[in-house]
């Protein structure tokens, strides 16, 4: 399959203006291809493929909406760390094992302050399509710890730290719910300050094994497990 991201509206398909360039001065594509559009939110367009010019279009043929998404949802809150490109690795990996939600928390510990969500954000397309996706997931603002804490839902928020000392759940016992948030420190790990602080708004905290996980794969180690539970 071909897919491309675009606008699917009133049975009109809108290609995204950086994919009809990738299609015509990249792929190199023809007129009259199969390919496939897909607006991110549930709707897939097929058709032919329309080249005029350095523009391309859709003759659609088909247009289905509704379609499923995964289940549960899982949002990861995660720090960014230093080397970007450890949280870019994530990103892909997360977005093609289905993640719906990805936020970027700024904690005490976080040496990264400047983070590119646009570019975030195109990876997370391009993740998306290659991996067949139609409902791409929501890739966040970066926002401080205190105050993503604000709109969380404690019953089904768990936050992933490796101070030993303190109680942890087993992720295996996490109980199976529609919706899953994590957090994810930094490298360093959450600060005692900020971990009592996630335990006074009644975030639970669990275990992700006895080996120390860099925060990348902290994240992803989250993703598969949630990924395995969906099949």
């Amino acid at each position: 399959m071909k897919l491309f991201y675009g606008e699917i509206e009133d049975q009109k398909v809108t290609i995204n203006d950086e994919e009809q360039q990738h299609i015509v001065k990249v792929l190199r594509m023809k007129d009259g291809e199969d390919i496939h559009v897909t607006d991110g939110k549930g709707k897939l367009a097929s058709g032919k493929l329309v080249i005029e010019g350095k523009k391309a279009g859709l003759e659609i043929s088909e247009i289905q909406e509704n379609l499923p998404e995964f289940n549960p949802k899982l949002h990861i809150a995660i720090a960014p760390t230093k080397n970007i490109d450890r949280i870019e690795f994530f990103v892909e990996k997360a977005v093609e094992m289905g993640i719906s939600e990805i936020s970027i928390i700024v904690t005490e510990k976080t040496e990264r302050k400047n983070i590119n969500i646009d570019k975030i954000r195109k990876q997370a397309v391009a993740a998306s399509k290659q991996s067949l996706r139609f409902h791409f997931p929501v890739i966040n603002d970066a926002v401080k710890l205190t105050d993503f804490l604000k709109n969380i839902n404690p019953g089904n928020t768990f936050v992933a730290h490796c101070h030993e000392n303190l109680e942890r759940i087993d992720l295996k016992n996490i109980p199976q719910l529609e919706q899953l948030t994590f957090l994810i420190g930094p490298e360093g790990d959450f600060s005692e300050k900020e971990i009592a602080f996630l335990a006074e708004n009644k975030v639970k905290a669990v275990s992700l094994g006895n080996q120390r996980l860099r925060t990348e794969t902290a994240g992803v180690f989250v993703v598969a497990w949630n990924y395995y539970n969906m099949i």
